[in-house]
């Protein structure tokens, strides 16, 4: 698949299609690979993707990470860095709500 396609396939794409993708999207912004990883359990590689990133997406992404590992002190830093409220729902509203948001974001830049 040309990342073209790729693009245009993420640009539509909904939460459940996102998480179904058999292969990481490598068009998508840091931030959703992340996330993508995290949902298949590879936190480690997750946690890679946004350690290496720069962006406050990435940041919101990284705050999540330790708030599942149960890291909260790490976590909060995290928050504050991306400059978004501590979450306080379950971790799979979290990661739905972050990935339904930089979805939009990632389909607003791309159109």
């Amino acid at each position: 698949m040309n990342v073209e396609k790729e693009i245009f396939g993420v640009l539509f794409m909904q939460l459940n299609e996102f998480a179904q993708q058999e292969k990481c999207p490598t068009s998508l912004f840091p931030a959703l690979q992340a996330l993508w990883y995290a949902k298949k359990g590879d936190w480690h590689k997750a946690h890679e993707i946004v350690q290496e990133a720069d962006d406050i997406d990435s940041a919101w992404v990284h705050a999540y990470l330790h708030r599942q590992e149960g890291d909260l002190s790490n976590a909060r830093y995290w928050y504050r860095h991306s400059r978004q409220r501590e979450f306080t729902a379950s971790l799979s509203q979290e990661w739905e709500y972050i990935t339904q948001e930089l979805l939009k974001k990632f389909a607003h830049i791309n159109a």
